[in-house]
């Protein structure tokens, strides 16, 4: 099946940003680029949502709540992982990840439970009922994968994976000092 040579990115949508009556120009750098990358950067924010509400409505779980059952099941983490390193390997804070294991433990999924070796330390394993409700879930997250992605040869496949994992190891350097803003103000009080 062939794809549409039709370039999303050059789509004429509404999204924030510069714009092109100059009014709100970038600020540095070539206005192309940063129109662009302000396109991309749009585009992963759209598809993040869509992929939320698409999770919810098809397949009854959060993204989030996914991830974190998703993680739970792999054979590493069997014997159970530990809140920090859970929220690590996620890229999620580890409030925002409590409050998601707090509904999963609610409804028998996950349980919270001393480590084998070290009785001190605590770890999130998934219960017996959370393998289950795994397993039953995966296979409708396959079924959603191919629907998903159905358009997509196996070599875009591939290179949107190498893309993306690019793009985060970029994300994870970004530095640009102090906070300006009322919403950054805000945020950091």
């Amino acid at each position: 099946m062939k794809r549409s040579t039709r370039s999303s990115a050059v789509q004429s949508d509404a999204r924030p940003g510069p714009q092109s009556d100059g009014v709100h120009a970038a600020p540095t750098g070539d206005r192309t680029a940063n129109d662009l990358n302000n396109r991309i950067f749009f585009r992963l924010f759209q598809v993040a949502n869509t992929l939320q509400r698409q999770a919810v409505k098809e397949l009854g779980v959060t993204t989030v709540q996914w991830a974190v059952l998703g993680a739970l099941s792999e054979a590493r983490s069997r014997s159970g992982i530990s809140l920090g390193a859970l929220a690590e390997f996620l890229a999620v804070s580890r409030q925002n990840l409590d409050g998601v294991l707090k509904r999963l433990e609610r409804d028998g999924l996950v349980e919270r439970a001393t480590e084998d070796r070290d009785k001190r330390a605590r770890v999130v394993r998934l219960t017996r009922h959370g393998l289950t409700f795994w397993s039953d879930l995966q296979k409708r997250i396959f079924r959603f994968y191919s629907q998903a992605a159905s358009t997509f040869r196996f070599d875009e496949r591939v290179a949107l994976v190498h893309y993306l994992n690019s793009l985060q190891t970029e994300l994870m350097k970004v530095h640009l000092g102090k906070r300006r803003g009322a919403i950054a103000r805000k945020a950091s009080s």
